[in-house]
């Protein structure tokens, strides 16, 4: 027997018990703070405004979907998981050898060439696997988003990609350093934050999707060692085996050897996919 809520569903009995739980904790947390009347107004009518401003799903990412994926991700093998955000995209193009995500002639920030295996648990090497990268620019805006302020928005499909490993697992793909950025801050959600006298930092980091046949998708968000908010992230989706170290490139034949006459970067990561 399932029960329906909204468009999903809850098997058996879970609807009954999940919903009593929750609203039985909500019940304990006024006991306990002895909330005012003047209070509970105040929560109801956040809860009003977060669907009139259309944020409930911006809501419940920042706060709730890092423990959804955490129980999710109890008992799967392979590499860490993340949570998948809200800016993801369908369609990203393809990309052709040699590697270089879509980006303007003149894209801002520093450039990264990031590059791994994909294999499966045990670290046999997976050949054309898919890897699905897309991530903020120097600004902290992502492409193909709508934002509630007057930036300029980058060019559809800017900083998105899909590219397949080698026969030996391998990938590498060029790209730029992300950087920090708010959530949006200018409804609700950021009025919470504020109130609550929390930053709505989240720290630079790359979106992943890597997937292969036998084995199930693996969500990742990596992130950067020295980033200032890699301890604060407003999401609380950080976690220690997702964190890279960034190495600095500046020696005169380095940068002869990608033909650039700046600094570059590297970092690396293996996926690890669990089996279907």
């Amino acid at each position: 027997m399932t029960a329906t809520v909204g468009q999903g569903t809850f098997r058996d009995n879970r609807a009954a018990t999940v919903v009593a739980d929750v609203m039985q904790r909500i019940r304990d947390v006024i006991l306990e703070h002895k909330l005012t009347y003047e209070e509970y107004s105040a929560a109801k009518q956040f809860v009003i405004d977060l669907g009139v401003a259309g944020e409930w799903p911006l809501f419940a990412d920042v706060f709730f979907e890092q423990t959804v994926e955490q129980v999710d991700s109890e008992s799967r093998e392979g590499s860490p998981g993340a949570i998948e955000g809200p800016y993801f995209i369908e369609g990203a193009p393809r990309l052709e050898l040699p590697y270089v995500m879509p980006m303007r002639d003149d894209e801002p920030g520093d450039v990264l060439y990031f590059s791994g295996r994909v294999t499966s648990p045990n670290g046999e090497p997976i050949a054309n696997a898919q890897v699905e990268l897309w991530h903020s620019d120097n600004l902290g805006t992502y492409s193909n988003i709508p934002y509630n302020d007057d930036r300029e928005l980058p060019p559809a499909f800017n900083l998105r990609g899909r590219f397949s490993t080698d026969e030996e697992g391998r990938y590498e793909v060029r790209t730029i350093i992300p950087v920090p950025y708010e959530i949006p801050t200018s409804g609700p959600t950021g009025a919470l934050l504020t109130t609550v006298g929390w930053h709505a930092f989240r720290p630079a980091h790359l979106h992943i999707i890597t997937s292969a046949p036998g084995h199930t998708p693996l969500t990742s968000q990596l992130y950067f060692d020295e980033d200032p908010y890699i301890d604060s992230d407003v999401a609380g989706a950080v976690k220690p085996g997702l964190i890279l170290k960034l190495d600095k490139h500046d020696s005169p034949e380095e940068l002869q050897s990608k033909n650039l006459d700046t600094p570059y970067f590297t970092t690396s990561y293996e996926f690890r996919l669990p089996r279907s």
